[in-house]
Parts: C-alpha cells; structure tokens; sequence
C-alpha cells in the first residue's frame, strides 16, 4: 500500500499522490482552522486496516472528474494550532484510546507559500488493535476500504480481539467435547509420524489423553476440574460428525481442475462425503500428496535410499501448513485448495496479522494457531519462526516460476495465496534465424509436435526420450529459427508448426 513517506522533497509527492485521487491509504481534508471531527473516524480506519496519510488543507470538489483538477491545495491558517490540538486531543485518551503517532508523523509542508498538515498513521500492532474513538468499542471502530472509512461489523471487530491476545486462538477449552470426541485412528497415524521423528522422546510412552495434553490439544478447566478438548484437539484430530457439530461455520474443501476434459468441472475432489474424517490432520495428509504428485522430481540416493524430495514440494507443504496454522477457524469461511494446470490456490478465512512486505520478507512469525503450528513442527512439516514464506519464495525462484501471490480479501475476511506452476515464457524476442539444418532430434521433436499439438512438455521428452532441460534447449533454437511458436498458455495452449516439415 502506497503511503507518503516524508521527505525533502514532499511537496511533488503530495501533488503525485493526489494525481491519483483519494483512495484506501489517502485521505484529504479542508481542515483550514481546527481538527477536523472527521479525521477521528480515518485515523481509526488506516490504523486497524493498512496505514495512511491524511492531509489537512486540501479541498476536493467530488463534482470533478478529472483527478488533475479534482483536489485544490488551499492550506491551513494555523498550521501551529492545529498540531497542537491534534496531539492534545491524542494524547488525553478522550478521543482515541491509544496514541500510535510519533513526533516525526505530524509535518507542516510549505507547498506555493500554503501549508498543508501531512500526518502519517501506521498500521497498528495486532496485539493493540482494535483502535476505536469516544470510549466507543463497538460503535467506534472503523476500518478503510476504497469507498472511504466505515464501521466495523461485530464479526470484524471479534477476530481483531481475538487476534490481539498473544496466546493465540486454539487454546480456547471445548466445553462438553472430550477424548470421545477424538478420532483415534488419526491421532495413532500422528503418533507414528511423531515417533519416527523422535524414536526416544518420552512422550512416545504417553497415553492419549497425556499425549494430547501436551500439545495443549487437551486441558483441565482450573475453575471447575473439568477436563475438556481445546479448539486445537478437536478440530487436528476430531472425529468428522464432531468437528461439523461445532464448527458448522467451516468447510475443508479440495478441488482438483486441472486437466479437465469437455464441460468437466474438476477432476479429483475431496470434500465431507462420508468416505473421511474431517479433521485437520487428515485433510493435509489427503491434499499434500494430490498437489505434488505432478510436481518435477529429480532421482536422488541417499545411500540406498531413493530421496525424491525436492525444495519444492517442501514448499507446498509449508504452504498448506501455513494455510492452517493462520486461518480464523471462528469466522464463516472455507479452508479450501485449488489445483490448476498452471498454478495451486490456497484459501484461508481470516485477514493477515502482519503487513504482506513483513510476511514476504520473513524474520518473524505470528501465528493465530499457535498450538496446531507445534503439532506441524513436530512432524516435519513447517519451517522455523518466521522463515516459511521466504522458502516458499526461494523453492519457487529455483524453478524460475512467477512470484507467489499473497492477497488479503478484506470484504470476504480470508487470505488468497496463489502458486503458480508456469515456466518462464519461451516466446522471447526472437533474433536472426540461425538456419542450421535439423537434426534427428529437432526431426523427431517437429514430428510429435504434428501429430500431438496439445502436448505438454513433459510428455513431449517422453515421447522423444530426452531430458525436460535437453527439451527445452531444442525448443529455443526450433522457435528462432522459426519453425515453432506457441499460442496459449505454456500449460493450455498448442504448438504451431510455422514451416513444413
């Protein structure tokens, strides 16, 4: 999100960012004698969604329609007086319930002799969010989309309380759900997974209900005796009828709509069909191996051992991981994953906890789930603090495949992550042909593609019995010396044969 940064040269980045109009990280205000009783509701709205700026002392006709005539720089009369009722209004706790500005967010900038009041607010911390205005909880929090500021619905403003408390969400003690609520078959398929990771830790010696217990999927209510299943038991290692009966706001759902025939909707799904428990657990021991069974996979020995486990399907697995240990499980929502012929979408309900450049650039992880994401960890699937999202990034920079994708969906309350699967294009500028005479190879490799236009690639190197990379060599040089091109997408599309063979 494009915020003001404040700096020598403000003024042409004022008057850039108002080329552009107002929008979901700016918003302008006449303000040309006090704090403007409306600035409350957008400091409120940029805090609890992604930052902002406001700026006091510029005018925006809403009647204009050309955004280069739309806002009229007319200053603030006392841009001193202002300041100083904007920090003693902060500060007193009257209006807002906490200060997040700094000295260095409130500048007076000279733009033609006028001076307009810049003032940047950051996006708030989870743990103090959310930030309301008069004393007001429900009725003073506001979050920002592009239409402007509005206030938060009670859904809204329960995660943000939920997310602000450090201990993370699946802790929350199920009343009346106990180890008769657990599946047990899948907590032993845990288990082995548990003890082949770790064949000497004690707790492979524990019963169930110890086991789970220190998982923190298995608690006793201090106040009654009572021991209960937590949100994380229930729904890692719940029985399906169980985790449906309370959590009937939730749908685990995995599609497959890669490669479809006709007016085939999807391939391969698996959905609450009876034929599986719908627990957690066994949702991602169902998914991950679907979305990497197709993925390339080098042949490796360790010792006598075959190691076929590559950087990327770790990445998948971090994915899936990271899908569940972040979702909102309290929100109406799907927990659902898409395979595509050219990318993976993963779907989660709830909105990021940290800014998307913080969670792209790694070094700190902040977990809803905190207990489920130990449970992962113990069995080899998520990566260190912190250190998921770049191994995602690196895993896929390796292959060369586009950038990942990380969108929050504000008005749907879930996060979108997209993997896509695609080379980089091979339809580069095309230079002088070479015309060197074809070789029984490129022949044979012309050949297939007659007869077979909409084969893939990898197919394409079986037929010819070469490598993918031999493969890939041998087309650039059929396509500059124009021979092939290609129309479509690297994974839906069709080779063209430009001359005869």
């Amino acid at each position: 999100m494009e915020k003001i940064a404040i700096v020598p040269n403000m003024p042409l980045d004022i008057q850039k960012l108002l080329s552009k109009g107002e929008r979901i990280t700016l918003e302008c205000k006449k303000a040309t004698r006090n704090v403007p009783s409306s600035l409350w509701d957008t400091y409120s709205a940029f805090a609890n969604t992604y930052g902002g700026t406001i700026l006091l002392g510029v005018y925006e006709n809403m009647e204009e329609s050309d955004l280069s005539k739309r806002f009229e720089i007319i200053g603030v009369e006392d841009a001193d007086k202002i300041r100083k009722d904007l920090w003693n209004t902060i500060n007193s706790k009257e209006k807002v319930n906490i200060n997040i500005l700094r000295d260095e967010d409130v500048q007076t900038i000279d733009i033609d002799d006028k001076k307009v009041i810049a003032i940047n607010i950051p996006r708030a911390d989870y743990a103090i969010r959310p930030v309301y205005i008069n004393n007001n909880l429900s009725k003073g929090t506001f979050k920002r989309n592009h239409e402007g500021d509005y206030h938060c619905t009670e859904q809204e403003l329960k995660m943000m309380l939920r997310d602000s408390n450090e201990a993370g969400n699946d802790g929350l003690l199920l009343e009346q759900y106990t180890m008769e609520d657990i599946d047990i078959p899948t907590l032993e398929r845990y288990r082995k997974m548990f003890q082949t990771l770790h064949p000497e830790h004690q707790w492979n010696t524990y019963e169930h209900t110890k086991f789970l217990e220190h998982f923190g999927g298995y608690t006793k209510d201090r106040r009654t005796g009572k021991e209960w299943v937590t949100l994380a038991g229930l729904l890692m290692f719940g029985k399906g009828l169980s985790v449906r009966d309370r959590f009937d706001n939730l749908r685990m759902d995995y599609i497959d709509k890669s490669n479809l025939i006709g007016d085939q909707r999807y391939s391969d799904r698996l959905t609450y069909d009876g034929t599986w428990e719908n627990n957690l657990f066994n949702f991602i021991r169902l998914v991950i191996p679907k979305l990497t069974q197709d993925l390339p996979r080098p042949f490796n020995m360790h010792g006598v051992i075959r190691n076929d486990d590559t950087l990327q399907a770790k990445a998948i697995r971090e994915a899936v991981t990271n899908m569940i240990i972040h979702s909102d499980f309290m929100l109406n929502g799907v927990l659902k994953v898409e395979k595509y012929d050219d990318r993976f979408e993963l779907t989660n309900p709830g909105l990021l906890k940290l800014p998307i450049e913080q969670i792209y650039k790694g070094g700190e992880s902040k977990a809803r789930n905190q207990r489920m994401q130990n449970m992962f960890r113990m069995i080899g699937y998520g990566e260190n603090l912190g250190s998921g999202f770049p191994l995602i990034l690196n895993a896929w920079n390796e292959k060369h495949w586009l950038k990942p994708e990380l969108v929050e969906q504000t008005s749907l309350m879930q996060v979108k992550l997209t993997l896509h699967i695609q080379d980089e294009p091979i339809n580069e500028p095309i230079n002088e042909p070479i015309n060197e005479p074809l070789t029984d190879r490129q022949l044979a490799i012309l050949t297939t593609i007659k007869q077979s236009p909409f084969i893939n690639r990898d197919d394409l190197a079986g037929k010819v019995n070469i490598s993918l990379a031999t493969l890939k060599r041998e087309l650039t040089t059929l396509r500059k010396n124009g021979y092939i091109s290609r129309g479509g997408s690297n994974k839906n599309g069709s080779w063209l044969l430009l001359k005869k063979i």
